[in-house]
């Protein structure tokens, strides 16, 4: 029967011992507390603590199971478990249990100064580990990697990261319409996009259009970034209404600026050519994008992952930088990649002078041809059957 006053009296008595030092005694008087009321978590805690003072590494364990047992989520009982898997050189098990403390430590802001420096050098062992695993998995799938293709090589990566806890995976986040099932690739194989090469080809002439537009720019370019009046304060917030990243549409949702197409005429006409994204009133989507100097757009997910997003380097200092999920990349003047963008993405420029990149809508690669044609279908009866239907819907 639980007798929380006995309980309360022995851990003062407890206490007092450790003060003097005496962790034998110590011991003995939070056992007679964790008697006395058994669900008291930190009653346990603290005959954890003595146990480890007194070098009694098997009680201490005992005593961090039963307090975890009553609470999977304590902190203090977690912290401690991992150091004591350390130092009994249960490196497996030790590695497991930091990456709980630290995920448990993010959720706790204001954390004393040495908890703080307990949790540093807990990341810092838990780093070495996963740097010894990193080298032995390498060693042993090395032999294979040079077998590997695009796709292989890509996905057996990002396994083995993750795996080994330095990757983070990240999912579809759509602000429209999600197709099920689809793969969710960060980055898409270039191998999905031969016309990329016919693209790239015309890297020149793109830029020298895109050149004599800004010459004279008239109201082609706008600000991309324009939210409703009353909109709250947000990470766009900066960036609303204004040049500091700027769009000059050649398409955009489905319909040809003829504005600004009449003056790009190379352009118009290979996006005409290429296996864009078409849907009436939805798709392509294409334009220039411009990011000035010092510029940064946050991370975000765009509307609908059964598209994929392509991207020319048209005008690219150096150290300008684009991420999507896991991976960063610098954009290569005259080279396209693809991406999905309802996976967390965000791009920074931190040169002198204007970025500027040619951004165009495509279908997803993993769509066969009759989920294409599905989906324009789905589209035009969506369309039609509502007033006023969003190119969100």
């Amino acid at each position: 029967m639980s007798n929380p006053a006995l309980a309360q009296e022995s851990n003062a008595a407890g206490m007092a011992a450790l003060r003097s030092g005496d962790a034998a005694a110590a011991i003995a008087e939070f056992t007679r507390a964790t008697r006395a009321d058994p669900g008291a978590l930190p009653l346990w805690i603290n005959l954890a603590h003595a146990c480890r003072l007194a070098g009694e590494d098997k009680a201490e364990r005992a005593a961090l199971d039963r307090a975890l047992s009553l609470d999977r989520t304590d902190f203090t009982a977690n912290l401690r478990l991992a150091q004591l898997l350390q130092r009994l050189g249960e490196e497996t098990q030790a590695l497991v249990a930091w990456g709980g403390v630290q995920q448990l430590a993010m959720q706790m802001p204001n954390l004393a100064p040495h908890v703080t420096a307990e949790l540093d050098a807990g990341r810092s062992y838990a780093e070495a580990l996963q740097a010894r695993l990193y080298e032995r998995v390498d060693a042993a799938l090395g032999k294979a990697a040079a077998s590997w293709d695009e796709t292989e090589n890509r996905r057996i990566r990002a396994f083995v990261d993750t795996a080994l806890g330095k990757r983070q995976v990240y999912h579809n986040q759509c602000a429209g319409v999600f197709y099920p099932f689809l793969p969710e690739d960060e980055y898409f194989d270039r191998r999905h996009f031969p016309w990329l090469d016919e693209l790239e080809a015309h890297h020149g002439a793109i830029k020298a259009e895109l050149e004599a537009l800004l010459a004279d720019p008239g109201d082609a370019i706008r600000p991309y970034v324009q939210m409703e009046p009353g909109t709250p304060e947000s990470a766009w917030s900066q960036l609303d209404g204004s040049l500091d990243w700027a769009a000059c549409f050649l398409w955009e949702y489905g319909r040809k600026n003829l504005a600004v197409t009449d003056r790009c005429l190379q352009t118009a006409a290979l996006l005409e050519r290429l296996p864009l994204a078409r849907i009436p009133g939805r798709a392509p989507n294409a334009f220039f994008s411009m990011l000035k100097p010092h510029s940064h757009i946050p991370p975000h997910t765009g509307v609908t992952n059964t598209r994929a997003i392509i991207h020319l380097a048209l005008d690219v200092p150096p150290g300008c930088w684009f991420r999507v999920g896991n991976e960063t990349r610098e954009w290569e003047e005259g080279k396209a990649f693809a991406f999905d963008d309802t996976i967390d993405h965000e791009a920074v420029n931190p040169s002198n002078r204007r970025r500027a990149v040619l951004i165009v809508d495509t279908w997803n690669p993993h769509l066969s041809e009759g989920e294409r044609a599905a989906l324009v279908d789905y589209f035009a009866a969506a369309d039609g059957a509502l007033a006023g239907s969003s190119p969100l819907v």
